[in-house]
C-alpha cells in the first residue's frame, strides 16, 4: 500500500537508508621499518631456554618466579580496577545500544478522595441530591516512544561507546602485561639483592679473617699499628654496605607483596632462602615492528580512543538535523469503580509524532563540532606518538639486554683474575713481599667486581623482562581486525 503522507515517506526512507552523518573511521597508516635495529644482535644471544611471548615468565625456568607472576595475575588490585573499568564501559555500551530501540512503560494508579462540605465546592455539591463526598479514580496505561535515528547520531554514539569498551578491554590487557612484568622485575631484583648481600657478607668474613691475622702479627711485633687500623677501617667500610642492601631487599619484598594483593610480609618466608638470579631465555618470536600495532594493548587503547573520538564528530554533526520521535499511549481510565476500568467506554489512546530541531542554535553546534574535531586530532597525534614510543621501547630493551649480558660476561672473566690476584697478594704479604695496602686494594677490587657482576646479571635479566613487555608479551591477542568497530 503506497504511503499517502510525504512526511511519513521521508521518515521511512531516511531510516531504512541507514545514513549516518560524520566521517567514517579509517585506521591511520603508520610507516614502520621491516625489522628492528637490534634484532640481529638479540637473535645471536646464547641462551639455554626459549620463551613464548604469551607466557614468557615460564621461560626463565624459575618455579618461584612463575608462581609469583601467576598469583599476581589472579590477585593484583590494579587488575581488579581494570576489570571494573571494563564493566563500566560495557554498561555504557549497553546504554548506547538501548538508545536505538523503542522504550515502553506501564503505569497505573488508584485513588480515593474525600470532599469536605466546608469548602466552597463541597458546599455547592452538598445541595445536589445523592452527593457522595467519597470518590474513586482508577487509571491504567501502556506507553511507548521511539526516537528515529534518521541521521545516525545515535549510531555514531554507539560506535563511540563500542570503541571505548574495546579500549577498556585492551587497557585491562595492558594492565595485565604491566603487572606480570613488574612482578617478575621485583622478583629478579630480590634475587639480585640477595646475591649482592651474599657477596658483601663473604667479604666481611674475609676482612675479619684478615684483621685477625694482622692482630696476631701485631701482638708478635711483626706488624705496625697503622696496618691494624687500616684493616679495621676496611672492615667497617664493607660492613656499611650490608644495611643499605638489606633495606633495599626489605623494600623489594614489601613491593612484591603489594603486587600480589597482600600485606607486606605475607610471602617473605617464601623468599627467606636466597636463590640464584634467573637466566634470561631467548625470545621465541620477535616478528616485525608492524606487529606491535596488534600485539601491544596500549597501542590498541590509543587506536580505539581515536576511533571513539572520530565517531563523536558524527554525534555532534547530527545536532544540525531535526530529530523525530514516535510515541503512543493506550489505556483506560474511570472515576467510578475498578470493575469498569477495562470497559470500552473507559478506554483512552493517543499517538504522537514529535519534532525537535535546534534551528537557531547552530552557533553552539558549530562549537561542539569544532571541539570534537580538536579531540580527534589530539587522539590521532597521541596514537602516532604511542606507536613511535613503542618501537623506541623495543629498541632500548634490545640494546640493554645485549649490552648488559656482555657486561656480565666481561665482569665474570675479571672476577676470576681478581680472585687469583687477591690470593697472590695475601700470600706475598705474609712473606713480607708487599704491604697491607696491596692486600686491601685487592680485596676492594674483588668486592667491587663481584658486586658489579651481580648487578650486571640482575640488570641483564631485568632487561629481558623489559623486552617481553615492550613486545607486548603476556597475552594472546584476537585475530587481526577483531578490535575494529563492528
Amino acid at each position: 500500500m503506497p504511503l499517502k503522507h510525504p512526511l511519513a515517506a521521508f521518515v521511512v526512507a531516511s531510516f531504512l537508508a541507514g545514513c549516518a552523518v560524520g566521517p567514517d573511521y579509517v585506521r591511520p597508516e603508520m610507516p614502520l621499518p621491516q625489522r628492528y635495529l637490534g634484532e640481529s644482535a638479540v637473535d645471536q644471544r646464547q641462551a639455554t631456554a626459549q620463551a613464548d611471548l604469551v607466557t614468557w615468565w615460564t621461560g626463565f625456568g624459575d618455579p618461584q618466579l612463575t608462581r609469583f607472576v601467576t598469583l599476581a595475575l589472579e590477585q593484583n588490585l590494579d587488575l581488579a580496577q581494570a576489570s571494573a573499568r571494563v564493566a563500566q564501559a560495557r554498561a555504557g555500551l549497553g546504554a548506547a545500544n538501548a538508545a536505538l530501540l523503542p522504550s515502553g512503560n506501564v503505569s497505573g494508579q488508584a485513588a480515593r478522595a474525600y470532599q469536605s462540605v466546608e469548602t466552597p465546592l463541597g458546599q455547592a455539591l452538598n445541595s445536589t441530591p445523592g452527593f457522595d463526598r467519597y470518590g474513586n479514580a482508577y487509571e491504567a496505561n501502556a506507553g511507548a516512544s521511539w526516537e528515529l535515528d534518521m541521521f545516525g547520531g545515535l549510531r555514531r554514539g554507539r560506535e563511540a561507546a563500542l570503541a571505548e569498551y574495546q579500549a577498556s578491554e585492551a587497557g585491562a590487557a595492558a594492565t595485565r602485561l604491566t603487572v606480570a612484568a613488574q612482578t617478575a622485575d621485583i622478583y629478579i631484583s630480590i634475587r639480585g639483592l640477595q646475591t649482592r648481600l651474599d657477596v658483601a657478607r663473604r667479604q666481611v668474613q674475609t676482612q675479619q679473617d684478615l684483621l685477625s691475622s694482622i692482630n696476631l702479627l701485631y701482638a708478635k711485633g711483626l706488624a705496625a699499628e697503622l696496618q691494624v687500623r687500616q684493616a679495621e677501617g676496611a672492615l667497617a667500610q664493607v660492613r656499611a654496605t650490608v644495611p643499605a642492601l638489606e633495606a633495599g631487599l626489605d623494600a623489594a619484598m614489601n613491593a612484591l607483596d603489594v603486587m600480589l594483593g597482600a600485606p607486606p610480609g605475607t610471602h617473605r618466608s617464601d623468599l627467606a632462602d636466597a636463590g640464584a638470579i634467573p637466566v634470561a631465555p631467548r625470545i621465541g618470536a620477535i616478528r616485525s615492528p608492524g606487529d606491535l600495532l596488534r600485539r601491544r594493548p596500549d597501542l590498541i587503547v590509543a587506536e580505539r580512543r581515536l576511533a571513539a573520538s572520530n565517531a563523536r564528530i558524527g554525534v555532534a554533526i547530527a545536532e544540525y538535523y531535526p530529530k523525530l520521535s514516535l510515541g503512543g499511549l493506550i489505556g483506560s481510565a474511570t472515576a467510578v469503580s475498578g470493575g469498569n476500568l477495562f470497559n470500552g467506554n473507559a478506554s483512552q489512546s493517543a499517538g504522537v509524532l514529535g519534532l525537535r530541531w535546534r534551528l537557531f542554535d547552530f552557533g553552539r553546534i558549530n562549537a561542539q563540532i569544532d571541539l570534537a574535531k580538536g579531540q580527534e586530532a589530539e587522539m590521532l597525534a597521541a596514537y602516532r606518538l604511542a606507536v613511535l614510543r613503542a618501537t623506541e621501547d623495543v629498541e632500548n630493551a634490545f640494546s640493554a639486554l645485549v649490552n648488559r649480558e656482555e657486561q656480565a660476561s666481561v665482569l665474570t672473566q675479571g672476577m676470576d683474575s681478581l680472585g687469583r690476584a687477591r690470593g697472590a697478594s695475601f700470600a706475598a704479604y705474609q712473606k713480607g713481599a708487599v704491604s697491607l695496602i696491596e692486600v686491601l686494594q685487592a680485596d676492594e677490587n674483588l668486592l667491587r667486581a663481584a658486586d658489579a657482576q651481580a648487578q650486571a646479571r640482575t640488570e641483564s635479566t631485568r632487561a629481558a623482562v623489559a623486552v617481553f613487555k615492550a613486545l607486548g608479551g603476556g597475552w594472546q591477542p584476537d585475530e587481526p581486525g577483531s578490535m575494529a568497530i563492528k
